[in-house]
């Protein structure tokens, strides 16, 4: 591509919900996600994982019944993703709510939208699948998930103060749930 067809380009964006990974799925979504580790916003780890680790780990997520995967693609390489994660079987009382967690856009993709997109695919299927409450947590510091999160209404009920240590200090993180 010429400096003036990149100029000119307008990005192809998708999300959608996936029950299987292809291998170059794992290898773009294992990329996506180190990128994303490395700017701050690692969904728990605050260095990348050896790569084999981070490509088992969503090879692992594939096969949890219990779990439902998001992909977001830019120009069709996958560049960010959540999972919504239902309640234990035994938890009776709390099955009306499911956990929105692993939320990241890489941040070569970031400014498309595609956090937008993959909050609100998040939100059609928790819907669809039948909760009423989705819940989530994120450190402090993860001020464009925040927005992310704000934007599409939901609400911080409590901060923890000690939510996470990273370099030796406490990074408080924030609780936030939304109706839907």
């Amino acid at each position: 591509m010429t400096p003036e067809s990149l100029r000119d380009h307008i990005a192809k964006l998708s999300v959608e919900t996936v029950d299987q990974l292809t291998e170059r799925d794992i290898h773009e979504l294992s990329d996506a996600a180190e990128a994303a580790i490395l700017a701050g916003g690692g969904f728990g780890w605050l260095s990348p994982p050896p790569k084999s680790v981070m490509e088992d780990y969503w090879r692992g997520v594939q096969m949890i019944p219990d779990r439902h995967l998001i992909l977001a693609r830019l120009d069709k390489v996958i560049a960010g993703s959540c999972q919504i994660v239902r309640p234990p079987k035994n938890n009776e009382a709390q099955k009306f709510a499911c956990q929105l967690t692993t939320f990241f856009v890489a941040p070569w993709a970031r400014g498309h939208g595609l956090a937008q997109m993959i909050v609100a695919e998040a939100e059609a299927l928790a819907k669809t699948e039948g909760f009423l409450m989705i819940n989530l947590d994120v450190r402090a510091t993860q001020d464009r998930a925040i927005q992310s999160f704000e934007a599409r209404h939901f609400k911080r009920y409590a901060t923890n103060d000690h939510y996470a240590k990273v370099d030796g200090a406490y990074v408080p993180g924030h609780y936030y749930h939304k109706e839907l």
